[in-house]
C-alpha cells in the first residue's frame, strides 16, 4: 500500500480512501501499525480540525435516531458530518453486529455524511481502541463535525471525553434513575445533558426529568473550563426534530467560550498526552502476551493461581519482579 497516495486521497475527500485509512488504523497487525503511524503523521500536517462531539447514553435511549436527525440538520446548514459508531463485541466470538448504519437510513444516503461502524473489540470505556485515530483521519478528510457514538453501557463510559471537544449525555425520560444525577462519574464528564423523547405522552415526563437533572448539575463542582451556565440539561425530540437547533446553539456557545479563554487547545493537548500514555500502557501489556519468556512466566504463574498454590496478589508480585529484572 502506498501510504503517500492514500494520505493524499484522504485529504482530497475520497470516501473509499477514507474507509481504507480507517480500516488501516484500526488494524492490530504489526505491519499495519507501522503503516498507520506513517499515515497519521502525514495527515497531521494538513492541520484540519473538526468539532469532535462524543455522544453516550444507555441502550434504547435513541442515540442513532438523535444522530440521524442532528446530522441531517447540520448538513442542511452546509456542514459535512462524520459518524463513528462503536458497536459492542462478543466476549465469546469477538464478533459485532455493526448495525448502526442501517438505523441511519436517511443520513447514510447523504453525500455530506460518512458513517463508520466499528467493533469495540472488548475495549472498555465505550469506544474502540483506535477511535481517536479514526477521528483524526476524518478531520484530515475535511469533515466539519465528527460524532462519536459510544457503545452505551453505563456510568463508566467516560473514555470518549478524552477524544471529544464536547461530551453529550443522552437520557430517556421517566427512566426511574433521576436521582442518579447527583452521583459522580459520567455526570461530571458531561458538557450537555439531553433528555430525548420529549414528544407525545412522554413530553411532560421529559420536562420533569430535565428539571431533575438541571438541579443535580447545580450540585456538581464548578469546572474552570466552563462558563457560569454550563453544564446544562435540555429536552429534545429526535423523532420530531424539536430542540436540536437549541442544542447545537448551546454547543457552539460553549466551544466559542472555551476557545476565547484558551481551554479548547489546552484540553486537546491534555488529550494527546492521555493517548500517548495509553499507547505506552497497551504496548507494555502486549509484551506479556507476545511469544517469549514473559508469556511463559505468565502461563506458569496463572496455572499456579488456578491450582491454589499461589494467591493472585503474590503471583502478580512475582510477575512484577520478573518485569523489573527483564
Amino acid at each position: 500500500m502506498d501510504i503517500q497516495t492514500l494520505a493524499a486521497s484522504v485529504i482530497d475527500g475520497d470516501r473509499r480512501a477514507l474507509a481504507r485509512a480507517i480500516t488501516l488504523v484500526e488494524s492490530a497487525r504489526e505491519d499495519h501499525r507501522a503503516q498507520a503511524t506513517e499515515l497519521l503523521e502525514i495527515l497531521a500536517k494538513s492541520e484540519r480540525q473538526a468539532l469532535r462531539i462524543g455522544l453516550s447514553g444507555t441502550p434504547g435511549v435513541g442515540k442513532s435516531t438523535f444522530i440521524e436527525s442532528f446530522g441531517m440538520m447540520l448538513i442542511a446548514q452546509g456542514l459535512r458530518v462524520a459518524v463513528l459508531a462503536v458497536d459492542p463485541s462478543s466476549t465469546r466470538s469477538g464478533g459485532s453486529i455493526l448495525g448502526d448504519k442501517t438505523r441511519m437510513d436517511r443520513l447514510s444516503r447523504e453525500k455530506a455524511a460518512f458513517i463508520r461502524p466499528s467493533p469495540s473489540q472488548t475495549h472498555l470505556g465505550g469506544v474502540a481502541r483506535r477511535s481517536r485515530e479514526a477521528v483524526a483521519v476524518c478531520e484530515a478528510a475535511g469533515f466539519d463535525v465528527v460524532l462519536i457514538e459510544t457503545v452505551g453501557v453505563g456510568q463508566s463510559e467516560t473514555v470518549v471525553a478524552q477524544m471529544a471537544d464536547l461530551f453529550v449525555l443522552l437520557l430517556a425520560p421517566a427512566g426511574g434513575d433521576e436521582l442518579q444525577g447527583v452521583k459522580r462519574g459520567i455526570m461530571e464528564m458531561a458538557d450537555l445533558i439531553l433528555v430525548n423523547k420529549a414528544d407525545g405522552d412522554l413530553k411532560s415526563a421529559a420536562t420533569r426529568t430535565m428539571a431533575d437533572y438541571a438541579g443535580a448539575l447545580r450540585l456538581l463542582r464548578k469546572r474552570a473550563q466552563d462558563p457560569e451556565a454550563f453544564p446544562k440539561a435540555l429536552a429534545v425530540s429526535a423523532l420530531e426534530e424539536n430542540g436540536l437547533q437549541s442544542a447545537w446553539d448551546e454547543m457552539n456557545e460553549l466551544v466559542a467560550w472555551r476557545r476565547a479563554h484558551g481551554f479548547f487547545a489546552g484540553t486537546r493537548a491534555e488529550q494527546a498526552r492521555f493517548w500517548f500514555e495509553e499507547d505506552v500502557r497497551q504496548a507494555l501489556l502486549a509484551q506479556l502476551t507476545a511469544a517469549g519468556p514473559l508469556r511463559d512466566a505468565m502461563g506458569d504463574l496463572g496455572a499456579s493461581v488456578a491450582k491454589g498454590t499461589l494467591t493472585p496478589a503474590l503471583a502478580a508480585q512475582k510477575m512484577q519482579d520478573l518485569l523489573r529484572g527483564s
